[in-house]
């Protein structure tokens, strides 16, 4: 078989497993719409201020909910962040585990600080 051949089999099979690897692995980290991260915020503010109404403690920047949404939790942290906020007991275990893509952050007040 000529070099030429071989070489040319050998690439097509390297810029399709390249680009299989794209497609499949872009397809399982789905970019939230405007519209999912709006309704994911709304949702965990919702959820921040029945859990402050109950008298629960924040100052740890605790996991509010694994279960947020489809995909989502919800975590509180310090603004500015600090170490504890890094801590594992005090993430959403959802997230840390890769069982949720997406996550709203609420500061200790109820505001947002970022979702993605």
């Amino acid at each position: 078989m000529p070099k030429i051949l071989l070489l040319s089999i050998a690439l097509s099979v390297i810029i399709f497993t390249g680009i299989a690897t794209l497609v499949f692995n872009h397809k399982d980290q789905k970019v939230p719409s405007k519209l999912e991260i709006d309704t994911a915020v709304n949702q965990a503010q919702y959820f921040y201020r029945q859990r402050k109404e109950s008298g629960e403690d924040f100052s740890n920047g605790p996991c509010l909910s694994n279960a947020l949404m489809p995909g989502w939790v919800v975590d509180i942290v310090h603004k500015p962040r600090i170490p504890i906020d890094d801590l594992p007991e005090n993430q959403c275990p959802a997230f840390i585990e890769g069982k949720a893509q997406h996550f709203v952050e609420l500061d200790l007040n109820g505001n947002l600080v970022r979702a993605e």
